[in-house]
């Protein structure tokens, strides 16, 4: 999750969007990544799925990558949390 000024929330959104279509969905990996953003336009959370914690880590130290999430940073603060995924539920 990123805390991020109003007028700055699109960008960062932006910059995720691309980051995501251009370097992470192509890591080995990858299964995916949705962008919520909240209605008072101060926070952004990135739910991202990987195969494992070891292709996370790999997807975390590869360079381009590492390029993105500066950018990102530089917009708005991060406060990221690792989870498990412990049940799914749907609608059919």
């Amino acid at each position: 999750m990123f805390t991020v000024a109003p007028e700055l929330q699109q960008t960062l959104i932006d910059l995720w969007q691309r980051a995501t279509d251009d370097v992470m969905r192509h890591m080995p990996g990858f299964i995916s990544a949705n962008l919520h953003r909240s209605l008072d336009g101060t926070k952004v959370v990135n739910y991202a799925q990987w195969e494992s914690m070891e292709a996370f880590n790999a997807m975390r130290q590869h360079p381009t990558s590492g390029e993105h999430v500066k950018a990102l940073a530089e917009i708005g603060a991060s406060a990221p949390i690792l989870c498990e995924v412990v049940s799914i539920h749907s609608a059919s």
